[in-house]
C-alpha cells in the first residue's frame, strides 16, 4: 500500500466548510492527513459519475482513500435475500472504491446468531470466497477487510479474521484496535498485548502483512459484553500511545483511519504522537 503509516479520518473532517467528499479530500490535505475513509455506511452514497472527480482530486491533494462498506451486513444472515444483498452491498462498495482510486473497503462481516463458531465461520468463508471471485472477474484489485468487532455476538476477533484472510487473495483483517479491547472487556490495551496481535499478523502473513495494515483506532466505552460507543481518546481508557509505540516497533505500515467523534483533532493527535516517538 505505502512504506509508512499513513493518518486520517473516517469520513469527511468536521471542519470542511462546505460538505462534500471533495472538499472533504482537501480539507484532509491541508489538515496535514493523509487518508481519508469513505462512509457508506448508510449506503453507498457516491455515484459512478461522481467517482473519477474525487479519484482526481485525491491523487492531486496526495491523499489515500479508503471505504468503509454499510453497515447492513451479515454474511453469515438465515435468509439468502440478506446474505445476497450483503454480498451486493459489498461489491457495489468495492465498484465505487475502485473508481475512487481507494485501495481497500471494510466491511463488519456479520453475527455469530447463536451459533457453532465453525458454521458461522465455513458460511462467511463460502461468501467472501463469491466476493472474492467476483472482484476477481470484474478486475478490481481493491483489497477487503473484514473488520474486528467490538462484540463477542459478532463476527469476529483477530485471530479468526486472520485465518479467514489466509485462504484467499485481496483480503486482510481491518484491525480496530479499540473494539478488541472493548471486546475483551478491557484487555488489549498494553504494548505486550498490542504486540502480541502484531505478531499474530505476522505468523499469517509475514512481514508484508505489516507492511499492509488498515488501522481503526478510537476511544471507546465498552460493558462485559463489548462495545457500545465511541468517545474522544482522552475520555477513554485505551492506550493509544503504547499501540503508536507497538507499531512502530514492528514498523507497521498502512492506514490508521480514526473514528473518535472529533475524527481529525484525535487523527492529528494519533500523528503527532507517532512522529514523536
Amino acid at each position: 500500500m505505502n512504506n509508512k503509516l499513513l493518518f486520517g479520518t473516517a469520513g469527511i473532517p468536521i471542519s470542511t466548510l462546505v460538505y462534500s467528499t471533495i472538499n472533504g479530500v482537501e480539507t484532509v490535505r491541508s489538515l496535514g492527513l493523509d487518508c481519508m475513509e469513505l462512509e457508506f455506511v448508510r449506503g453507498v452514497n457516491i455515484s459512478s459519475d461522481k467517482a473519477p472527480l474525487i479519484k482526481s482530486v485525491a491523487e492531486k491533494n496526495n491523499v489515500i482513500l479508503t471505504s468503509h462498506c454499510p453497515y447492513f451486513i451479515n454474511l453469515n444472515a438465515l435468509e439468502e435475500q440478506k446474505v445476497f444483498a450483503s454480498i451486493k452491498r459489498i461489491l457495489d462498495s468495492a465498484n465505487i472504491t475502485r473508481l475512487c482510486g481507494g485501495v481497500s473497503t471494510v466491511f463488519h462481516a456479520g453475527y455469530y446468531l447463536k451459533m457453532e463458531k465453525s458454521v458461522v465461520y465455513n458460511n462467511i468463508k463460502k461468501r467472501v470466497g463469491e466476493i472474492v471471485e467476483a472482484l476477481k472477474q470484474d478486475e478490481n484489485n481493491v483489497w477487503i477487510r473484514p473488520e474486528t468487532t467490538g462484540k463477542k455476538s459478532q463476527f469476529a476477533g483477530l485471530k479468526t479474521l486472520l485465518s479467514l484472510s489466509s485462504e484467499f487473495d485481496r483480503v486482510m483483517p481491518c484491525i480496530d484496535f479499540a473494539h478488541m479491547h472493548a471486546r475483551t472487556g478491557g484487555l488489549n490495551n498494553s504494548f505486550e498485548e498490542f504486540s502480541s496481535m502484531l505478531s499474530l499478523v505476522e505468523d499469517f502473513f509475514g512481514k508484508t502483512g505489516l507492511k499492509n495494515m488498515h488501522i481503526h483506532i478510537s476511544g471507546i466505552n465498552y460493558s462485559s459484553k463489548g462495545e457500545r460507543n465511541h468517545l474522544v481518546l482522552q475520555d477513554s481508557d485505551f492506550n493509544y500511545v503504547e499501540l503508536l509505540k507497538a507499531l512502530k516497533n514492528f514498523g507497521a505500515c498502512g492506514v490508521v483511519i480514526c473514528e473518535s467523534p472529533n475524527i481529525e483533532v484525535d487523527a492529528k493527535l494519533l500523528q503527532t504522537t507517532y512522529q514523536s516517538l
